[in-house]
């Protein structure tokens, strides 16, 4: 009977001065603001331009970014608009056109960005980012800008990464 006692003793003194458990969230939102800034200022200024494993983009010592446009892609086999298979790249060599109608038919297309129907120089404006491969000949590109052009897209943009400037030596800190 004594070990009952003293069992029961136990538990009554573990049950009468016990600590009620507590979690602190002060640092866990310190932490998710800090990461939550980091994003909003690594990810203010970038543009995803969508990108496959086909297309090989020259590099560009640019500083301007580009505004949001319609994306054209030209792979060394297909040429795409918004993802949208338009045209093979031997329709597009064809040397008896100097436009490419697909192409055409797709840009002009309403409402293809967002952009509603707008007057002569609202679409003068409108803005096309051609996304080529490196090694594509010259002729197709120019064939491609031509066509875009012609579906009266004012200003076109050439997609090209943005070459690793080497740090200046005045810049580097010693520690």
């Amino acid at each position: 009977m004594s070990l009952w006692k003293s069992t029961r003793r136990a538990r009554q003194h573990h049950l009468h001065h016990r600590e009620d458990a507590t979690l602190n969230l002060i640092p866990l939102i310190d932490i998710m603001s800090v990461m939550v800034a980091f994003l909003l200022v690594y990810s203010a200024n970038v543009e995803v331009v969508q990108n496959s494993k086909g297309v090989e983009i020259p590099n560009s010592t640019a500083a301007a970014q580009p505004n949001q446009s319609v994306v054209v892609m030209i792979t060394k086999d297909q040429l795409f608009v918004q993802g949208e298979l338009v045209a093979s790249i031997a329709e597009v060599r064809d040397p008896g056109t100097s436009l490419i109608e697909p192409l055409r038919a797709v840009l002009e297309r309403p409402m293809l960005v967002g952009d509603v129907a707008a007057s002569d120089a609202d679409q003068a404006s409108r803005e096309i980012t051609v996304l080529a491969d490196k090694s594509l000949p010259y002729e197709v590109v120019k064939k491609v800008m031509a066509t875009c052009t012609a579906a009266t897209y004012g200003k076109i943009s050439l997609a090209v990464l943005e070459r690793e400037q080497p740090a200046r030596p005045g810049s580097l800190k010693r520690a």
